[in-house]
């Protein structure tokens, strides 16, 4: 990667430092340097532009559609106009705030369309990092942030048919799991996030099973 790349890519990582530090519901800057670090240990196992991956992790929360009223074109718009200002040239611009565009989990039922293997790579890089212990715990700060309940035993799990159901549900953490962070694992693309995710999808059972325990009191 030549100088040029590398200091777009520090840039970045500085601006996006500053703009996301002490973000309390689970989206913060340490989540996305997990993201970009994940990203760029799958891309050494796959044939791909880790320049592009690279930008691409570090941006992928920009503007993130929850804390955007739903908006999926405001984290490309803000993504374009940050890459532009830095000097990178315009198909990096397209390719990285494509990537922006689609990285989101939009619902159960709705399909995953992410063509390039850098966004593929990106996205589970950002899955991987809402599974496993350090899943379970942005979960139940987002759902704090949001005053949602813990848990509601008589809660129907809703399979999301559609991104603007998926937005507007007001599930419970513990249903969550079920509406979204259970699913990923069989969501993933790449064979080394595979590996990551059956682990980390492991210890989200083993947490459920002990919750549930608790809950009745039985352990």
């Amino acid at each position: 990667m030549n100088p040029q790349k590398k200091e777009i890519i520090q840039k970045t990582a500085d601006f996006i430092e500053q703009k996301f530090k002490g973000e309390g519901t689970g989206h913060d800057w340490q989540h996305i340097y997990r993201v970009w670090k994940s990203a760029e240990l799958i891309a050494s196992t796959e044939d791909c532009d880790k320049y592009i991956v690279s930008l691409a992790a570090l941006l992928h929360d920009i503007a993130d559609h929850k804390f955007y009223d739903g908006d999926l074109l405001e984290g490309s718009r803000q993504t374009k106009q940050w890459l532009k200002d830095a000097g990178a040239d315009v198909d990096t611009i397209e390719k990285v705030a494509d990537i922006v565009k689609r990285v989101s989990y939009k619902g159960a039922g709705v399909k995953d369309e992410m063509p390039s293997i850098e966004g593929q790579v990106v996205q589970d890089a950002d899955r991987l990092d809402a599974i496993g212990a350090i899943g379970i715990a942005r979960a139940f700060a987002y759902g704090g942030s949001k005053h949602r309940l813990l848990y509601d035993p008589e809660e129907i799990h809703e399979m999301h048919q559609s991104f603007d159901a998926y937005h507007k549900s007001e599930s419970s953490t513990i249903a969550h799991f079920y509406e979204k962070l259970l699913l990923l694992k069989e969501r993933m693309h790449t064979e080394s996030a595979k590996k990551i995710a059956e682990k980390r999808h492991q210890v989200m059972e083993n947490f459920l099973e002990q919750f549930y325990a608790e809950w009745e009191g039985k352990r």
